[in-house]
């Protein structure tokens, strides 16, 4: 054999392993493609069987595997990604778009996308998950059952969502419960103004979870903070429309776990009906919510910049909320409001709130209102720096 010949069967060696490698992401990531198991874009087919026998097939693989569901529309169901895993990590590829069965009768387990018991699952690929909620939002009501959420992580860890699309959920649209370590980033989040409890993100005891650098626009809130969360990060999110960052809501189920440590910082809120919230209910169980950050906000136009409300969910102040709130701090917040009640807080009779910063606090009308005020009610509160408009104008404990 000649010294070319060599060459040239070298060459097509080398491009035919680079094929390979580009294909699968790394020379020994396995690759689980939808469509080699029956999934059909074709906009009638319900995919959601193919894709999860890929991703049963992937799971139960060992090392590094990838369910790659490519380019195309793919109706599914109800899909259920069930662990534990042989194969570490699990990557759901999405490059294409999956778009939910607006038959309300389909989804059993209350979501849309439910991925349980995975140790390192990874969710990317600048795809879009389509719930196409305006079909089914007129069958929300307030003391039914809530309607599928479009992804749930439940009892995972090591998580990783990024570089997706979510749009019109019929319910929340993510929801991380029971879980531990979770990186979410990059993602776009998008609902009507008034489309019902369409939240963006939802987080329940779940501890260790960073949700940074994205851009929410819901009927409800941008991000929902609530029960038995522990070392939450929220950064670079720009939200609106939709209700604001919430903690909470909190204390409205008997068997609610305390809340600790949780930072939401440089975070922009556009035409939103609130800012940095936190809600609780009255006549909660006991439980705490301490340590809890906001700082570093641009308020545009929001209605409630900053605001307690330990009075969720009625008008009457007969009952006081049982959720002690401590260590609070709103911090380097600015930006334009359009109500005159800029900064409220209005808290527990039987539990005043501990411990409440208000510092470099510059808030102001967005055009005629009458003059702003910053109501308290059982509040302790701490001031540092420049503060307007002025706090705590009646009340102050």
């Amino acid at each position: 054999m000649t010294t070319m010949t060599k060459s040239k069967i070298f060459l097509v060696m080398s491009i035919l392993l680079f094929v390979d490698v580009v294909h699968c992401g790394t020379p020994w990531e396995k690759v689980f493609d939808i469509k080699k198991f029956g999934a059909k874009a074709d906009g009638r087919t319900d995919n959601a069987q193919a894709i999860i026998l890929a991703f049963r097939a992937a799971c139960d693989s060992r090392g590094p595997a990838r369910v790659l569901i490519p380019v195309g529309k793919f109706i599914a169901g109800e899909i259920i990604l069930e662990g534990p895993c042989t194969a570490k990590p699990v990557t759901i590829d999405i490059q294409g778009s999956l778009q939910a069965y607006d038959d309300l009768s389909l989804y059993m387990n209350g979501a849309w996308i439910l991925v349980e018991r995975i140790d390192g699952i990874i969710l990317t690929g600048g795809g879009t998950i389509d719930a196409r909620g305006m079909n089914v939002w007129q069958y929300h009501s307030d003391d039914g059952p809530q309607l599928p959420v479009s992804l749930v992580l439940q009892t995972v860890t090591n998580a990783k969502l990024f570089r997706l699309s979510f749009l019109y959920s019929m319910g929340f649209h993510i929801k991380v419960t029971d879980s531990v370590d979770v990186n979410i980033n990059h993602l776009r989040i998008r609902a009507p103004r008034k489309s019902p409890n369409t939240d963006g993100i939802h987080l329940s005891n779940a501890t260790n979870v960073q949700i940074t650098d994205m851009k929410i626009g819901t009927g409800d809130d941008c991000i929902s903070i609530g029960h038995g969360t522990n070392n939450i990060l929220v950064s670079r999110i720009i939200c609106g429309p939709g209700h604001g960052i919430s903690i909470g809501s909190l204390g409205k189920r008997s068997n609610e776990m305390n809340v600790k440590g949780i930072t939401v910082t440089s975070c922009t809120f556009r035409s939103t009906a609130n800012g940095a919230r936190i809600k609780t209910y009255p006549n909660s169980p006991v439980l705490t919510a301490s340590n809890i950050i906001f700082q570093d906000l641009v308020m545009d136009k929001v209605r409630n910049p900053i605001i307690i409300d330990q009075h969720y969910g009625t008008k009457s102040k007969s009952q006081s909320s049982n959720v002690k709130l401590s260590d609070i701090h709103f911090r380097n917040i600015r930006g334009t409001t359009i109500s005159p009640k800029t900064i409220t807080l209005d808290c527990s009779a039987s539990y005043p709130c501990q411990g409440v910063e208000l510092a470099n606090i510059n808030l102001w009308p967005f055009g005629p209102l009458s003059p702003l005020k910053s109501p308290c009610s059982n509040a302790r509160v701490i001031t540092r720096g420049y503060i307007n408009p002025s706090p705590c104008s009646v009340n102050v404990l």
